[in-house]
C-alpha cells in the first residue's frame, strides 16, 4: 500500500465560482412567521450565506488542514485521505477518529493538541495518543466513491486495514454520528487489535416487543420520547438519502445555498458559523455531495451486526444530542464499561466542549490500559 503526502490546494477560480453562484442565489419564498416548522428558515440561511460572502475565510482553514501531516492511499481500490499526526510522547496509544454526516475531518481539529499534547493542557503525559484521522470514503478528499458497497462494515474493514499498514499493533477507535456505527463495527472485525472503543452514540433501538417498554426509568422515557420527536421531526434527511441520494444530489451539487441550507438541519445555530462553513466546504470543493449522502443508502441496505461487541466500549452523550438508551445499547455490546451524560455539547461535543470529551476518552483508555 502506496502512502502519499497530501496538500489541500483549491485553486482561486474554484473559490471565485463559487461567489459568483452564491450571489445568483434564487431565494425560495416561505411563510411569515413560520420559524423552523417547515424547515431551515430563509433568514437562518440569509445570514449564513451574508457571511459566507463577506467575511468567512477558506484559505485560513486550508492553512489549518494542512498544518497537520495528511496523506492519501488507496485501500479496496477507494482513494483515503486521512490526518496522521504522532504524539512525541512516544508510548502514546494510537486512535483512529472517525467523523459522520455532514461532518468531516474539520469535527476533530480542536482535540488535536489536547490528545497529542496533553502536557501542553496540564495533563500526565501518560495519556498522550497518536491520532489517525480519515476521511470516509466519499466524504472531502476521499471521495467521491466509483463503485457501490461503501457501507459502515466496508470502511471498518478499510480502517482496519488503514491501522495495520501505519504499523499499528494495538489502537482505539473514536466515533462520532456514522463514525458511531464505522467504530463499533471494527470492534467485531478487529478485536485482537482494538482495545477499545469511545463513541457519542450508540444507535440501539427497541426490538418492536412490547416487554421493551416495561419499566423504563425517567432517563429511558425521556430517551424514547425525544426519539420519537426527532424521527418525526427532523429525520427526513435520512430517509432522502437512504432511499434516493442520487435525486437530491441535482439540486445540492447545482447549489451552494441549498447545500448549505440542507446540511444546516444538523448544525443550526448551536455552533458557529466558521464551523459550519468549514464543514460545507469540504463537501462543495470536492464534489462529494451524491458520494456522501450514498453511505445512508448502503448502510440501509447492509445487513445488520448480528453478533455483539466484545471490545470494551465507552459512551459520552451530550445534550441534545441522540439519547443512547442502556437496556437497548446492551443487546448489541457486551462490554460496556463507561457510559456518561454532560450539558451541552450537542451532536459536536469535539467543536463545543473538547475538555470534556478529551477527558472522557482519556478515562475510558486509561482504565482499559491499565
Amino acid at each position: 500500500m502506496s502512502i502519499e503526502n497530501f496538500t489541500i490546494s483549491i485553486p482561486q477560480t474554484v473559490l471565485e465560482e463559487l461567489q459568483r453562484r452564491l450571489a445568483a442565489a434564487r431565494w425560495p419564498q416561505e411563510l411569515p412567521d413560520s420559524g423552523w416548522s417547515y424547515g431551515m428558515p430563509k433568514a437562518f440561511v440569509q445570514d449564513l450565506v451574508d457571511y459566507w460572502r463577506n467575511a468567512y475565510d477558506w484559505r485560513k482553514t486550508e492553512a489549518r488542514l494542512n498544518s497537520y501531516p495528511q496523506f492519501t492511499t488507496t485501500i479496496d481500490g477507494q482513494n483515503v485521505h486521512f490526518l496522521h499526526i504522532r504524539s512525541q510522547e512516544q508510548n502514546a496509544l494510537p486512535l483512529i477518529l472517525t467523523h459522520g454526516w455532514p461532518g468531516s475531518v474539520i469535527e476533530y481539529l480542536d482535540i488535536i493538541e489536547r490528545l497529542t499534547n496533553p502536557r501542553a493542557f496540564g495533563v500526565d503525559a501518560a495519556q498522550a495518543f497518536h491520532l489517525v484521522i480519515p476521511s470516509i470514503p466519499g466524504y472531502g478528499f476521499s471521495g467521491p466513491t466509483s463503485e457501490a458497497g461503501w457501507n459502515q462494515t466496508r470502511i471498518a474493514e478499510a480502517w482496519a486495514e488503514l491501522m495495520s499498514q501505519l504499523g499499528y499493533e494495538r489502537y482505539g477507535a473514536v466515533g462520532n454520528d456514522a463514525g458511531s456505527m464505522i467504530s463499533p463495527q471494527m470492534g467485531r472485525i478487529d478485536p485482537d487489535h482494538v482495545v477499545g472503543i469511545h463513541v457519542t452514540q450508540i444507535f440501539s433501538f427497541p426490538s418492536g416487543d412490547p416487554s421493551d417498554f416495561v419499566d423504563l426509568s425517567e432517563e429511558e422515557r425521556e430517551g424514547m420520547q425525544r426519539l420519537q420527536w426527532f424521527m418525526d421531526n427532523r429525520f427526513g434527511f435520512n430517509k432522502l438519502q437512504s432511499t434516493q441520494p442520487q435525486l437530491l444530489a441535482f439540486a445540492l451539487s447545482d447549489s451552494p445555498m441549498g447545500l448549505l441550507a440542507w446540511n444546516s438541519q444538523l448544525f443550526d445555530e448551536r455552533v458557529d458559523k466558521d464551523f459550519i462553513l468549514d464543514n460545507v466546504m469540504l463537501y462543495w470543493l470536492t464534489d462529494t455531495v451524491a458520494s456522501a449522502a450514498r453511505l445512508y443508502y448502503e448502510n440501509a441496505r447492509a445487513p445488520r451486526p448480528d453478533v455483539q461487541t466484545t471490545v470494551p466500549i465507552g459512551l459520552s452523550m451530550f445534550e441534545g444530542d441522540f439519547i443512547s438508551i442502556r437496556r437497548f445499547a446492551e443487546r448489541d455490546h457486551k462490554n460496556i464499561v463507561q457510559w456518561k451524560r454532560h450539558k451541552g455539547g450537542w451532536h459536536y461535543a469535539a467543536h463545543l466542549l473538547p475538555d470534556i470529551l478529551c477527558s472522557d476518552i482519556r478515562e475510558l483508555f486509561s482504565m482499559l490500559l491499565l
